[in-house]
């Protein structure tokens, strides 16, 4: 009855999806077109999704295509990988075809017995020389007395049914359309106003959460934002979507929405301590704060490369440092500001961003804009070496986002900063629609700071040099320190042992004992010839684990040698090892005895 009432309206396209068979994780996906193009009907979908930068090919995902026009069948052939073709039909063409959902992430669609989700980059077909045409969707529940209690969460305009219930939805042309993931099953939400937007927080999956706190803990971090850049807000409503797991970690941002994932220990409980905030819901706080931000910052602020988006095949940009990495520093500064953490908690989070940043030698051989540029080739295909030879342009970017920030203040005696920027980019980019130009950014912090600022740029951006972080921090009363390693967990942002005996690796667990993922430049074991994939099972003759590896270890001084057995592939390999301390390069930072200075409460204070 849906699809009929579908087809009763005067979209010229019109989609209807329904979950066909939950247990196979099959959705199934009908899209009629009004008026095919004369020369035939093509149809594609997108290899790739905004904000994930690589190419992911979601039209393997798709099966059992076919096509009907006036009730007879049309021969469909496929033209490359992604792209199917009709022969010329005079009416309505009819196109039906099953997406295999099983990827369990934010970036594609998933569906099983107990939910499904979806993005419409992945299940959505484009009707091609119609992509700017409005759209209408029909989403159905899945049939079966098993789904009577399923709803749905989107940030879809709805045409008809209440809120969270299945019907008729509507999207501007196609590249809206598939910037509205889709969450449906027995879910939990809750909602809350900021700056008088209402926001639906959806949690899906099984936890025992606190979402009152977690809704009260939520709206200044949105208010925060929305003033940053000024009211009113560029949506007239938000959505949370959250699947709880065990441990899956994630988040990608939409247009009026955003889709994450987090372990159920990271959310607020009821019986947690009141007012404190645990490291695991501080990483999930920072994570919404960050989809939160790119609501303006790369959502509507956006390179003039992704103006239009070409999601057929890879896209390059220098400035994801700008997208990416400013966000990454505002996500969890606006913690500290809106007062839910304190400072000093903050510069732990940041103690760890540093710690990211120069533990591996890849920040000497390639530039932050380098990194932008080889996101689809080389950070979204990472393998062991990745620290040695790339930097992440989301962590250094957030550096040099910092040092901007920090630098931009000193330049204007603390008139101007990184807010007045990103507010200049919001008005001249943001709410005009104009791609920011790909050196952009410089032009416009120089015209707020009043001065040139290529030796900032120069080194910032396109160099591989250090940026100056501690004389920076000093003058705001923040102290930057930097030790060893205490241990193959030390992430940073803390004191620690100092003088521990480390191998220079990062390891995970192994059924066999503790396994090498990423061997670091002049650490000890690749110097003694260890590689990653090797699985550490002895250290002088005692088995080896990830969990007790460090008290072995520790057992040495540095300068000493010990013997490592270890398996590669299936070979038993024994390594002659001279231990010796880490690099100082695990950070913390602290707030000098003095106290913040004037500048520093500025900076951690700012509204």
């Amino acid at each position: 009855m849906l699809f009929q009432e579908l087809l009763s309206g005067v979209f010229m396209i019109e989609y209807r999806i329904r979950p066909l068979r939950p247990e196979a994780h099959l959705f199934e996906v009908t899209l009629t077109v009004a008026e095919p193009m004369p020369e035939g009907q093509a149809f594609s979908l997108p290899a790739w999704i905004p904000g994930s930068y690589m190419i992911r090919d979601f039209a393997r995902h798709i099966v059992h295509v076919q096509a009907r026009c006036h009730g007879e069948s049309l021969p469909v052939a496929k033209r490359d990988k992604q792209t199917w073709q009709l022969p010329p039909c005079d009416g309505p063409v009819q196109l039906q075809y099953q997406v295999y959902a099983w990827d369990l992430s934010v970036r594609g669609a998933h569906l099983d017995t107990t939910h499904g989700y979806f993005n419409g980059s992945c299940v959505f077909l484009a009707a091609m020389g119609h992509e700017d045409q409005p759209c209408q969707v029909a989403i159905e529940a899945p049939q079966g007395h098993a789904y009577t209690g399923w709803q749905v969460a989107t940030g879809l305009p709805r045409q008809t049914g209440s809120e969270l219930a299945f019907g008729l939805f509507e999207a501007e042309n196609y590249d809206a359309l598939i910037d509205y993931p889709v969450e449906m099953g027995p879910f939990e939400y809750a909602q809350f106003e900021a700056c008088g937007v209402p926001h639906w927080v959806v949690l899906a999956g099984r936890h025992k959460t606190d979402t009152a706190r977690l809704c009260r803990d939520l709206k200044p971090i949105c208010e925060h934002h929305i003033r940053m850049f000024g009211e009113p807000a560029p949506m007239d409503r938000y959505v949370f979507m959250t699947l709880v797991t065990g441990n899956d970690y994630g988040g990608l941002e939409h247009r009026n929405s955003t889709s994450l994932m987090c372990p159920r220990d990271d959310l607020p409980r009821r019986s947690d301590e009141p007012g404190k905030v645990r490291d695991g819901y501080r990483s999930y706080l920072g994570l919404c704060s960050h989809e939160y931000f790119h609501t303006w910052n790369i959502k509507r602020i956006k390179p003039a490369a992704f103006t239009p988006f070409d999601l057929s095949q890879e896209v390059h940009t220098e400035l994801l440092w700008a997208f990416e990495g400013i966000t990454s520093y505002y996500d969890d500064l606006s913690l500290t500001r809106t007062g839910l953490v304190s400072p000093q908690s903050y510069l732990e989070l940041l103690g760890q961003t540093l710690t990211r940043v120069y533990r591996g030698q890849g920040r000497h051989r390639q530039t932050v804009t380098e990194s932008s540029f080889d996101a689809w080739t080389r950070f979204y295909k990472q393998d062991e070496n990745a620290p040695n030879a790339i930097v992440s342009y989301y962590t250094k970017g957030s550096l040099v986002a910092l040092a901007l920030d920090l630098t931009l203040r000193n330049l204007t005696g603390e008139q101007t900063s990184l807010d007045d920027l990103m507010r200049v980019l919001w008005q001249r980019y943001g709410q005009t629609g104009e791609g920011v130009p790909e050196q952009g950014i410089q032009p416009l912090a120089e015209e707020i700071a009043g001065t040139d600022m290529s030796d900032f740029f120069d080194l910032a951006l396109y160099s591989t040099e250090d940026l100056p972080l501690a004389e920076l921090l000093a003058e705001r009363g923040v102290e930057l320190h930097w030790r060893s390693a205490a241990g193959h967990a030390d992430n940073g942002g803390k004191p620690g042992k100092e003088g521990v005996p480390h191998l220079g690796v990062r390891l995970v667990p192994d059924v066999m004992g503790a396994k090498i993922a990423v061997a670091f430049e002049q650490g000890a074991a690749m110097a003694a010839g260890l590689s990653a994939g090797d699985v550490i099972i002895a250290v002088d003759g005692l088995q080896a684990t990830t969990q007790n590896i460090d008290d072995l270890l520790s057992c040495f001084l540095p300068g000493e040698s010990l013997e490592i057995h270890a398996f590669r592939r299936d070979e038993l390999m024994r390594f002659k090892v001279q231990v010796e301390t880490s690099e100082p390069s695990t950070a913390f930072l602290t707030i000098a005895k003095g106290g913040l200075t004037e500048k520093g409460r500025r900076w951690l204070h700012a509204q």
